[in-house]
């Protein structure tokens, strides 16, 4: 199906230039629909979708509800992909209170808001499903509780339609915000992974690619709404495994430089970054395993990409852009 440049975009992706507004944006294009690309900058957004002529730029100011009002104008469906700094989780509620603003002087329909499973605290069962309580407790849980109850207290307001859908840990081809990350560039160098500990519990991980079609289905699912959902990953593997199979990948054992909670405090006097992951180590010994049977039921099977492949994706990623670091440095 092409894309029809004559008609207007209908959904808009706010915060689209991160992993997951590409995903998205990547499911979007291959239906054939069109999308308002938004963010705070252009560089970043005409660096991601500049040549997709799918894509619609438009620059906006989360702090200001115009600003969103505008951006959002004549959409039907908005997706709130906005990520913050560790240590700026506390914009997170008024970021989010502007935006409802701004959508609802839109006149926007629907709104889906990309969640974390900080809001639960720590697991009381595994898998935990959506009735699992929310008690964080921590103060960055507390902000995407909050964050959360903005959006589904606005359900029915207006004629807004709202839907919270919660992922676990991310990963995929060049996601740099992945903690996994450095795990696939250090097999593709040949060298050592720093890595943040336990890492040998099971854990889950999302595809990152794996997120889009879901979310495009969601967007033209009006059942969905007014209600949390999760999308889990393809079952739980350890970080060390990942490491141990992408380093098979390269021909090599892993070198692995593994960061504990109490290396994580000392690192922290030093690095802010390392000071804000501390809270939210439980996540590590004590991980969320998310049950997403309330999606499948909704939305029919969901794709997951193997683990097998997904590492595989990821380390060849990983090299191609070590290749191109290469052939730039020889260039010069």
């Amino acid at each position: 199906m092409e894309n029809d440049r004559t008609l207007p975009a209908r959904i808009g992706l706010f915060g689209a230039a991160g992993a997951a507004g590409r995903s998205i944006a990547a499911a979007l294009r291959a239906r054939g629909m069109r999308f308002r690309a938004i963010g705070r900058s252009r560089q970043a957004l005409e660096a991601a979708f500049g040549n997709d002529p799918s894509a619609d730029i438009v620059i906006w100011d989360p702090d200001n509800p115009s600003s969103v009002a505008a951006a959002a104008a004549g959409l039907q469906t908005a997706v709130y992909l906005v990520g913050v700094p560790y240590d700026r989780f506390a914009t997170h509620p008024p970021l989010m209170r502007n935006t409802l603003a701004g959508l609802d002087a839109a006149g926007v329909e629907r709104l889906i808001l990309i969640g974390t499973v900080y809001p639960y605290g720590r697991p009381r069962q595994r898998p935990v499903t959506e009735a699992h309580p929310r008690e964080p407790h921590t103060f960055k849980g507390r902000m995407r509780r909050e964050q959360e109850d903005l959006v589904l207290d606005a359900h029915g307001r207006n004629g807004l339609s709202t839907l919270v859908l919660r992922l676990p840990d991310f990963y995929g081809p060049g996601v740099e915000r992945s903690f996994l990350h450095g795990v696939f560039e250090g097999a593709a160098r040949g060298g050592r992974a720093q890595m943040i500990g336990p890492i040998d519990m099971p854990h889950e991980f999302i595809f990152m690619p794996d997120l889009g079609p879901v979310v495009a289905t969601l967007a033209q699912t009006p059942a969905a709404y007014g209600r949390v959902l999760h999308l889990a990953g393809a079952g739980t593997i350890t970080p060390r495994e990942v490491a141990t199979r992408a380093y098979a990948l390269a021909g090599r054992e892993p070198k692995l430089m593994v960061a504990g909670k109490t290396m994580l405090r000392a690192m922290g006097l030093f690095n802010p970054l390392m000071r804000e992951l501390v809270e939210m180590h439980y996540l590590l010994t004590d991980p969320v395993i998310l049950d997403d049977s309330a999606l499948e039921a909704l939305i029919g099977p969901i794709s997951k990409t193997p683990y097998d492949e997904g590492i595989r994706l990821s380390f060849e990623a990983a090299q191609r852009a070590l290749d191109l670091q290469g052939r730039k440095s020889h260039s010069r």
